[in-house]
């Protein structure tokens, strides 16, 4: 075998290696966030946390903050259109599903409370944020949409198990499933970006 192919193929294989532990990595990550989210426990009373509509409001407002800095992140660090248009799209969407639910909370007289989940949501973010502003090209673009792609499936799943089945207010429950065809499309969306940036 000749040493160009021999480069070749360990390329390939370096190459094949570094694809199965980022993604080893996300899918780990989004199970992680997922169980967070669907067994938080109170270290008091190992009982399953309550998660009331001032949670639910928390959680929503997090979210949204969170996908929205990201995406300004990201409109700043790529190079790559679709990455670019991608993360402000994640800007626009979650600025206006953020604004919808702030004015609904605040008509509501629901004060947003932070619970275990939400810590976790900001401690992972800052995290992710701190991580991306030491990337650039395309590390930058896989490491953003990779966490995209896990984010939003555990997201959907968080919304879908734990915070319409929680919500009491009629219109904050209302809100939750009003959203989750945009969460999905952009998972969509993202999916595909990370099929052609591999």
């Amino acid at each position: 075998m000749s040493s160009q192919n021999y480069n070749k193929k360990t390329s390939l294989i370096n190459e094949t290696f570094a694809q199965l532990r980022r993604n080893f990595i996300f899918t780990i990550s989004a199970f992680v966030l997922l169980a967070g989210c669907t067994n938080a426990y109170s270290e008091k009373t190992q009982q399953p946390e309550i998660i009331t509509d001032a949670n639910i409001a928390a959680i929503v407002v997090g979210a949204n903050n969170i996908d929205i800095s990201a995406g300004k992140i990201a409109l700043e660090r790529s190079q790559n259109s679709s990455v670019k248009k991608f993360a402000e799209r994640m800007v626009t969407d979650h600025t206006a599903v953020l604004n919808s639910a702030v004015a609904l909370v605040t008509r509501l007289g629901v004060t947003p409370v932070n619970n275990e989940l939400v810590a976790t949501l900001a401690e992972q973010s800052n995290k992710h944020e701190a991580n991306l502003r030491t990337l650039s090209g395309n590390a930058f673009d896989i490491n953003y949409i990779d966490h995209e792609v896990a984010y939003h499936e555990a997201v959907i799943g968080v919304i879908e198990n734990q915070l319409i089945p929680s919500a009491q207010n009629k219109e904050l429950k209302e809100l939750l499933v009003s959203v989750l065809p945009a969460f999905r499309a952009h998972l969509e969306h993202c999916q595909m970006i990370q099929t052609q940036i591999q």
